[in-house]
């Protein structure tokens, strides 16, 4: 219940401050290659999720 009441009270302070631990946390630099390597994992993943879809089809048209 108490991870509920939390989740429901995050607003523009809290951004902000996630925010700006994130930038002591990393620094200024650091944070377009750790974006870069999110976007670049992100596109990996679809592409293995689409690979996995299209698998069963072209299996199920060689056993036909």
């Amino acid at each position: 219940m108490l991870v509920l009441t939390f989740l429901g009270m995050i607003g523009a302070p809290q951004i902000i401050l996630i925010i700006a631990v994130i930038l002591l946390l990393f620094g200024g630099r650091k944070i377009p290659e750790l974006m870069k390597g999110l976007g670049s994992g992100i596109k990996e993943f679809k592409n293995a999720t689409k690979e996995e879809e299209q698998t069963p089809k072209v299996e199920k048209e060689k056993k036909d």
